[in-house]
């Protein structure tokens, strides 16, 4: 039985709407063109009656009367008159049509004054690129004709040029980068400086055009785009340059914008992100808007070396593994990382070989985002610890199979301090803020394709995905809602977009010690009853508790025998975990079972405690102090 072919997708609804929208133009476009005279005479009767009642308004009351009786006096004549009614449709229409033609003032043919100087200006700036001694013809030499070399030209309203259509000679050599700069350089200054153009070759036949691009939108405020998992919105661009929209609200408005969408996951060929860009050009703002995305979906763990508090807002959040900002959690939390990165690989690969689907745990992803990570390289190498980069090693190079992503912020200033497994394996890049075409080459890894300007808002700046074009580029506002500076609108939309505030660890852990517990200690790990543990060998439990504190009474110390006798394992003494009363004052000498507190010891930091992986042998001896004397 021959299967039935499954219906085929012509187009998006983006689509359908641009060619019913395109049909609907084309289509009033040619009823205007039959019904064109028709327009022009009812164009000219409603001015005839707009006319003749504001003659009626002007007229004085006295002589109304007079006037009224003069007009139905040439009515009576014309109609006694022959052919006189026609004679008066023929003229009424006559007059309607000379009244409804259209009165706007013809555009001019060609360029002013001013607009043909500066293009013979743009024109004798070519002639030392576009010419050569040795040309027979040249197209381009000195007082030679502009017309000739610019076939099509467009001016805005303050007459500098918007569009230009420039030939050159097919000996120039366009496909060189560096012939291609020095012109786009030579027209970006001589058409004026302020914008930004796009310039399109066509090495076939031998034409450049140059345009002038609108700016981008900067009313773009934070809040939750319409994308799939795995999909992040960087920010915005130009509509010629990307086939997908997004539907984003402006307010009570809401239109599409064309995005700069980074794909990760395991099939992703940019799985890591590089963000450049100088103070202030707004590389916080663009890992802050990553951070609101990726929390839908996935963890987030921060780490920043600036110090400044700009994620102060994320702190406690649900889906927020923790935000750094010293050098030891640092060290701790990248450790951490590159840890749980192994775990998930060794967890996915065993699941894989016993032909079972990989683990929940290692599926949901996990995004390490670090904001200036070099500021911790000279306070490591002064410390003598290890460089935090280090870490990245492995997140980096095996993150795609284990659902983990890093994107890392820094400014250029500092790329030399970058470590070369964070340069190689970052191949989605962005730059942001005021740079030069060299730096951005050096960055992105292609020149742009327009002239980058020196004064751009923030958040404005250029993207590239792996081997893919190069993308203007404006980033959503996302700015830290606790900042003084934010308006009242993007402080609220970042507030609508937080996760809320997840519960303590320390108030889940006193919830859970409430309930007593009973523990029993391994028996071939204690000590031998009667011996005296050595000052500082406590146990975690005893570490805990402050000097001069006892524990409650209704824990019993075994009873020690006159002389030290080897373990027994039958004899292993259990310890009753209790919510701690008042203690009573603490006995000098005395050595008593200790309370035992369920907590796990993390180290400091700025804002949010965070898990921390206890290594094998931490566990070891948290076991063979156990048991008290």
């Amino acid at each position: 039985m021959a299967r039935r072919p499954l219906p085929r997708i012509l187009s998006t609804g983006s689509a359908q709407i641009a060619r019913s929208r395109e049909l609907a133009r084309t289509a009033a476009d040619s009823a205007t063109d039959v019904l064109h005279p028709l327009i022009t005479m009812t164009r000219g009767l409603r001015r005839l009656a707009s006319a003749g009642r504001r003659r009626w308004a002007e007229t004085p009351r006295d002589r109304r009367g007079p006037l009224l009786f003069l007009a139905a006096s040439v009515i009576l004549v014309v109609v006694l008159v022959p052919y006189g009614p026609l004679l008066a449709v023929v003229t009424l229409m006559a007059a309607a049509a000379w009244q409804g033609r259209d009165r706007t003032p013809p555009a001019p043919d060609g360029p002013d004054e001013s607009q043909i100087q500066r293009l013979q200006v743009l024109y004798e700036a070519l002639v030392p690129h576009f010419s050569t001694a040795e040309d027979p013809s040249p197209l381009y030499a000195h007082g030679g004709d502009w017309e000739t070399v610019f076939p099509t030209l467009e001016f805005d309203d303050s007459g500098r040029v918007a569009h230009l259509v420039i030939r050159y000679p097919a000996y120039f050599p366009d496909g060189e980068a560096a012939s291609r700069a020095r012109i786009e350089q030579l027209l970006a200054a001589k058409s004026g400086r302020g914008r930004e153009y796009l310039f399109d070759w066509d090495e076939e036949g031998n034409e450049l055009t140059v345009s002038v691009l609108s700016p981008l939108p900067t009313d773009i405020a934070a809040q939750r785009f319409v994308t799939a998992p795995g999909e992040t919105v960087l920010g915005f661009t130009d509509p010629c340059r990307v086939q997908r929209t997004l539907p984003l609200a402006f307010g009570a408005d809401r239109r599409d914008v064309p995005p700069v969408v980074w794909r990760t996951g395991i099939r992703s060929t940019e799985p890591h992100l590089l963000a450049v860009g100088q103070p202030g050009s707004g590389t916080s703002t663009l890992l802050r808007s990553i951070a609101l995305q990726a929390l839908q979906h996935g963890d987030v763990l921060i780490v920043e070396g600036g110090g400044t508090g700009e994620y102060a807002c994320l702190a406690g959040r649900e889906g927020v593994l923790g935000v750094e900002i010293g050098l030891d959690g640092a060290l701790d939390a990248l450790e951490w990382a590159a840890g749980e990165t192994e775990r998930r690989l060794v967890a996915a690969n065993r699941a894989r070989q016993a032909g079972e689907p990989a683990p929940e745990d290692t599926k949901r992803p996990l995004w390490i985002l670090l904001d200036r990570p070099t500021a911790f390289t000279h306070l490591a190498q002064s410390d003598g610890h290890k460089d935090p980069q280090s870490f990245l090693q492995v997140p980096l190079r095996h993150g795609r199979a284990a659902a983990v992503t890093v994107v890392v912020a820094e400014q250029f200033d500092a790329l030399d301090s970058l470590s070369d497994a964070v340069c190689q394996h970052t191949r989605a890049r962005v730059t942001l803020g005021p740079a030069s075409a060299e730096q951005l080459t050096a960055v992105l890894g292609a020149p742009p394709h327009t002239t980058p300007v020196d004064d751009v808002p923030p958040g404005r700046g250029y993207a590239r995905l792996g081997s893919a074009p190069v993308h203007r580029l404006q980033v959503p506002a996302t700015p830290d809602p606790y900042d003084d500076a934010t308006s009242d609108a993007h402080r609220q939309a970042v507030l609508d977009l937080l996760p809320p505030r997840s519960t303590p660890a320390d108030a889940a852990t006193a919830a859970d010690t409430e309930t007593p517990v009973e523990t029993a200690g391994p028996a071939d790990t204690a000590p031998p009853i009667g011996t005296e543990t050595a000052p500082g060998t406590g146990t975690r439990a005893d570490a805990e508790i402050p000097d001069g504190a006892e524990t409650p009474a209704d824990v019993e110390a075994p009873a020690a025998p006159a002389a030290p006798v080897a373990p027994i394992e039958s004899a292993a003494p259990k310890i009753i975990v209790t919510k701690a009363a008042t203690p009573p004052a603490a006995t000098p000498q005395t050595v008593t079972p200790q309370t035992v507190t369920s907590r796990t010891t993390v180290p400091e930091t700025a804002l949010l405690e965070r898990p921390v992986l206890e290594t094998a042998a931490a566990e070891g001896a948290v076991a063979e102090a156990a048991v008290a004397e």
